[in-house]
């Protein structure tokens, strides 16, 4: 969530290099749309104002195990590299850096549900398994959202970690 800066890799591969592994992903759309509810709502903007939306497919050893929405207010994303489907040196989180918007707070829901079929299918699990469901938030110093991402990972295969300072 905090941009690595110029040159260095994503968040996600950067991380998983450190632990020995090997990461990717696969943009497979991005897209302008009109903001649903659950999306309008988090992005304090009406239903059907626009959004630019980014699809992902993320790789854990060669292997599905998370799809990924994240969705800009047009706003901020029109016209810039997060309305296409080219890598992004850095990430998503260096580039809204570049464009001034720092986010200096998340917050995040997790919730657990039946995949449906294209989901199933698209990470690789058996029918009936769960996913997990995480919705993050991420907001600027004038607590303002600038970004919502939208997680799907199978439950059998992940373990969410928080760790919180108290004081």
């Amino acid at each position: 969530m905090t941009p690595p800066g110029a040159g260095r890799p994503d968040a996600w591969g950067a991380e998983l290099a450190a632990r020995g592994r090997r990461g990717g992903q696969r943009i497979v759309g991005a897209d302008e749309i009109q903001a649903e509810d659950e999306v309008a709502g988090l992005l304090g903007i009406s239903v059907g104002d626009a959004v630019v939306v980014r699809r992902r497919v993320m790789y854990l050893e060669n292997q599905p195990c998370e799809l990924t929405n994240t969705y800009y207010p047009a706003s901020i994303a029109r016209g810039t590299r997060l309305a296409g489907t080219a890598k992004i040196p850095g990430g998503a989180v260096t580039l809204l850096a570049e464009l001034g918007h720092i986010g200096v707070r998340v917050q995040e829901d997790v919730t657990a549900r039946i995949p449906d079929r294209g989901e199933g299918e698209a990470l690789g699990i058996e029918e009936g398994r769960p996913v997990l469901c995480l919705t993050r938030v991420t907001f600027d110093r004038e607590d303002r959202p600038i970004q919502v991402d939208r997680m799907t990972m199978p439950a059998h295969r992940q373990r969410l970690r928080y760790e919180i300072r108290i004081g």
